[in-house]
């Protein structure tokens, strides 16, 4: 799968420092970002210079990253140009990677073979991209809209669907049944379909189980029949777990080189992520992407069609002028060439692949750990896809800026599209936020660019369109009645304001957190002062109230710490039990009953002239558990719908 990118890179790391960590804007000055370099003249692009290329820069890579192994391939001019193992398979056994033996999982690079499958079908006349899919499928989809919801939206990520965490990957060894991974508890769908990229691995998968009903085979069988056997790919296959022949040459997933092996992942929709495959197989299946290597999976024609954009502006409106998706494929062009690809993400594996249909190429890198700081592979593959750019395929990527672009208008707090909008996971939308400033020049810069990771700055370059400085990255804005409705970005991402009282919600609950454990450690210390001095307690008046309060504010304080490792589980692709988010909710729900003994607190104190430090500590407890309930309210933390 791609997991997130907002929601996998870093996505427990930061959980567990939301409640302590505010998100802060930059300032306004002009960063201090490097000038690009002019390009270079092309090396040859050979498989010596490759070879030579590979030698110099993935082993260094690979010990600084603290991954374990990488596969890789790369093809040019109709053949298989190299393939290569760096590293190893196994630490423990000291097994090398082998690029025609050892198998990786590309995650959700599986996704582009699901759109070669389906536009097979399409090609065959059995489907078609624009008809709603309600006629293909044997189960009802809940809808939000009216409009059609078709394949063209399943394969460019606009179907609209929030993302769901829960059964993504696991351990376990019981077989997928695709259907009911699919038919429960569904995704709710909350944009307007074809109007607002948002990743979605559910969409995906419902494509592939459309696949799956048109074949009247599984979607693995059809798979084997159409591609991967035509390919010769014999050392691929999405079944899980593997077959006893291939699982004994998978490579071992690692969260760094240091770390013990980790289990075999069953995806929990297989065609959005489940693909094991050697760098062998996977150059055969880029040649066939190009149409070479002898074998045509798809016509000229719909290959052509897979790597133009899906949709247009009367759908997109204005985000149609950044990069878009294609039918399966992100648009991700490198130095003014096209280039289509797609990157891929498990708990352990991390991969990418980049097409260039305009120069017969083509490269893929997978690695199989995660590396020393987690999300680090995002940044290693957007390096090595440049370098590779930059080496054989250079070219100017200059940006010039175009006026009355009003900058101003659209700095601000972000949140990401690819969230869950219905379920206690909305809660993320507040904490995992985007900052984007305006610079002095009318330039935008993001201090963590999403699509990156880093500090990114884009220029305007007219009609709602900023581009990358020192890249070919597009972004386009999109606003009505004057206002910002959201920013997209990386083809199949979309940033949505975030308004003022959710962006509030945060640092009150911090702060109120903060308070009440404060408090809940006052009292007894409270106590403790009295006694030593000699000086009387409260008395028994009002005793019930007092108890009470303390009650709800250990139960906030609880909830919050509850919530924190539910997320964090969550996001970790562990399933925390319904078990604990029911009695996580129990606590919060206590909590905020804790408001009623409060305020009687507080009227109590106030008619029998209490003292104001009385007074103002009751006020800032029940102050302290407003805030905490009002933001349970806001993100759906105490919904009967626990799905996630």
């Amino acid at each position: 799968m791609t997991a997130p990118q907002p929601v996998r890179a870093g996505a427990a790391a930061a959980a567990l420092a939301a409640i302590a960590i505010i998100a802060t804007g930059c300032g306004a000055g002009d960063p201090d970002l490097p000038d690009p370099e002019p390009p270079a003249a092309p090396e040859a692009f050979t498989a010596a210079n490759v070879d030579a290329w590979l030698d110099e820069t993935l082993p260094t890579m690979l010990e600084d990253s603290g991954i374990a192994g990488a596969a890789v391939a790369v093809v040019g001019d109709g053949q298989v140009l190299t393939t290569r193992g760096f590293g190893l398979a196994d630490t423990a056994a000291g097994t090398e990677v082998d690029p025609a033996e050892t198998l990786f999982r590309p995650g959700s690079v599986s996704k582009v073979f699901t759109a070669t499958a389906v536009m097979q079908l399409v090609e065959d006349g059995v489907l078609d991209l624009d008809t709603d899919v309600a006629a293909y499928l044997d189960f009802d989809i809940p809808r939000e809209y009216e409009e059609d919801l078709t394949l063209r939206h399943l394969l460019s990520h606009t179907g609209g669907f929030e993302e769901r965490i829960a059964g993504l990957i696991g351990v376990a060894g019981a077989e997928v049944d695709l259907r009911e991974a699919l038919a429960t508890d569904p995704p709710r769908q909350v944009f307007r379909p074809g109007t607002t990229p948002s990743y979605s691995n559910y969409g995906n998968a419902l494509a592939g189980y459309i696949v799956e009903r048109a074949s009247g085979l599984p979607f693995e069988a059809y798979v084997d029949r159409e591609i991967l056997d035509p390919l010769g790919m014999d050392s691929s296959s999405f079944a899980q777990p593997l077959p006893p022949d291939l699982a004994d040459r998978m490579s071992n997933g690692y969260a760094s080189a240091e770390g013990p092996a980790q289990p075999f992942e069953h995806v929990g929709t297989p065609p959005a992520g489940a693909l094991s495959a050697t760098a062998d197989d996977m150059a055969r299946f880029m040649l066939a992407q190009l149409g070479a290597g002898g074998v045509d999976l798809l016509q000229d024609a719909t290959r052509e069609q897979m790597f133009a954009p899906a949709l247009d502006e009367g759908s997109l409106a204005e985000f149609a002028g950044a990069q878009r998706m294609t039918l399966g494929w992100f648009q991700e062009d490198q130095n003014g060439r096209r280039v289509v690809g797609h990157g891929g993400d498990t708990n352990w594996f991390h991969s990418h692949l980049h097409l260039y249909p305009d120069d017969g190429a083509g490269i893929f890198v997978s690695f199989n750990s995660s590396g020393t700081e987690g999300a680090e592979t995002l940044g290693l593959r957007a390096d090595l896809m440049a370098a590779f750019a930059d080496r054989y395929f250079p070219g100017e990527t200059a940006t010039a800026a175009a006026a009355g672009e009003d900058a101003a208008a659209v700095a601000g707090t972000y949140f990401s599209s690819r969230g869950s909008q219905s379920t206690f996971l909305s809660a993320l939308d507040a904490f995992n936020t985007t900052e984007v400033t305006a610079l002095d020049d009318g330039r935008l810069y993001f201090a963590s660019d999403p699509g990156t990771l880093e500090p990114g700055v884009f220029a305007p370059v007219g009609d709602g369109v900023w581009k990358e400085v020192g890249g070919d990255r597009t972004i386009a804005v999109r606003t009505e009645d004057g206002e910002v409705t959201g920013i997209v970005h990386d083809a199949a991402f979309t940033l949505l304001p975030l308004d003022a009282e959710r962006k509030l919600g945060v640092p009150l609950l911090a702060a109120s957190t903060a308070g009440l454990l404060l408090a809940l450690l006052a009292w007894p210390a409270g106590a403790v002062y009295r006694k030593l001095r000699g000086r009387p307690g409260p008395g028994r008046e009002g005793r019930r109230w007092r108890v009470l309060v303390r009650v709800g504010a250990a139960c906030s304080v609880l909830a919050v710490a509850g919530w924190v490792a539910i997320v964090v589980m969550a996001m970790s692709l562990q399933d925390p039990s319904a078990a604990l988010i029911r009695a996580v909710q129990a606590l919060q729900l206590i909590g905020v009953l804790g408001l009623v003994p409060a305020a009687v607190r507080l009227v109590g104190q106030i008619r029998r002239r209490a003292g104001w430090r009385a007074v103002t500590g009751t006020v800032v407890v029940f102050l302290a558990l407003a805030a905490v309930a009002d933001f349970a309210f806001e993100f759906q933390l105490l919904s009967p719908d626990i799905t996630y």
